[in-house]
């Protein structure tokens, strides 16, 4: 059976800072770049021995998946680095102090925007500072101007389907490094996880969730390796 480990990239400048980030390149802080090798530690302590890795386009993801090869002394493996890995787009929210907007829009409001499952936040405005649209990394996309965690799995989903599914299919034991929403999708898709209880789905930065999957890649087991910074996981589908 393959196993898979999804690893949400260590604490960012702007997780540290209380701004959405989004599709913006913060890149990690000291303890975010700490929380990464950590993540290494607890995957060769598992013996993990990944073949193939997948991470998104954004800098802390990707530096945080160099940091677990390098504790596996993996790094000579193929690593394939996809835009559809990337965070979730929060648009007009983009740069915002999360403290601040939700006194400006309300608790409740922002609470819809953060955590619904397919209400998006405001677009992102024309001329805004945070617009990607012209970054090298995006050549040839429509880059998004907000997105729900609906549309979030909804473009991370054929590339999940395109290249990580048959490398798992073959029996291959892979690790991606992303982003919470991302990886939200890849939970709410693999645990079936119905709409309305995939907002409550948390996913600890730096804490390697390592699942085994059958032939069908429906989980079998799954856990976070880091017990003392693990969230409650979605049950195991019968």
């Amino acid at each position: 059976m393959p196993t898979l480990a999804l690893i949400r990239h260590g604490q960012s400048q702007w997780n540290l800072e209380n701004r959405f980030t989004g599709w913006w390149d913060a890149d990690l802080t000291a303890n975010g770049e700490a929380e990464a090798k950590h993540a290494g530690e607890l995957l060769r302590d598992e013996s993990f021995d990944p073949r193939q890795a997948f991470s998104s386009v954004q800098t802390r993801a990707i530096r945080t998946l160099w940091s677990v090869l390098r504790e596996l002394d993996r790094v000579w493996i193929p690593v394939e680095k996809h835009w559809r890995l990337n965070e979730r787009h929060y648009g007009g929210l983009t740069g915002l102090d999360k403290k601040e907007t939700a006194e400006k829009h309300g608790k409740d409001q922002v609470h819809i925007w953060r955590r619904s499952y397919d209400t998006p936040p405001p677009p992102l405005e024309p001329g805004s500072e945070f617009d990607l649209s012209k970054d090298p990394r995006y050549d040839g996309i429509d880059v998004p101007q907000t997105e729900s965690l609906k549309l979030t799995l909804e473009r991370v989903l054929p590339f999940w389907h395109e290249s990580i599914a048959p490398v798992l299919k073959g029996g291959t034991d892979t690790v991606i490094g992303a982003h919470g929403n991302s990886l939200r999708a890849l939970v709410k898709h693999l645990f079936d996880v119905p709409d309305d209880k995939i907002t409550g789905v948390e996913i600890p930065t730096g804490n390697p969730l390592l699942i085994e999957l059958n032939a069908e890649l429906r989980p079998v087991s799954a856990r976070y390796l880091d017990g003392s910074r693990a969230t409650d996981l979605p049950a195991i589908p019968g």
